[in-house]
């Protein structure tokens, strides 16, 4: 039997499988199994600008005004991105934002909710 991860958010062991995610019972934090495989084989993390590892599925929020580039819409401070997916590129989050709708957000400029 394959040993489950410690929880990302608190630590805990007592983590569990539901479906295509892990879930902690401690502090309801939930993540992908995928990616976690994509971490323990890639070996690249994805971090917010304060050095929290972000995970498919959390939740970010904006810590600077972004213009959108081609519009003259800006994304202003605090705006919140919920259910992100992490992907390759400079560009390393596909998000949707409310008003917006679908953009490309660079980690460096979103904290960890």
């Amino acid at each position: 039997m394959s040993e489950l991860p410690k929880c990302p958010e608190c630590g805990s062991e007592y983590t569990y499988e539901d479906r295509e995610m892990y879930v902690c019972p401690e502090c309801a934090h939930e993540w992908s199994i995928h990616a976690v495989e994509e971490d323990v084989d890639d070996g690249k993390v994805i971090k917010d600008a304060n050095g929290n590892v972000l995970n498919d599925g959390d939740t970010v929020s904006v810590i600077k005004d972004l213009k959108v580039k081609g519009s003259s819409l800006v994304v202003k401070v605090g705006t919140k991105a919920k259910n992100i997916r992490l992907v390759d590129g400079d560009h390393d989050i596909d998000c949707k934002i409310d008003g917006i709708g679908a953009m490309k957000l660079k980690s460096e400029f979103v904290k960890k909710v």
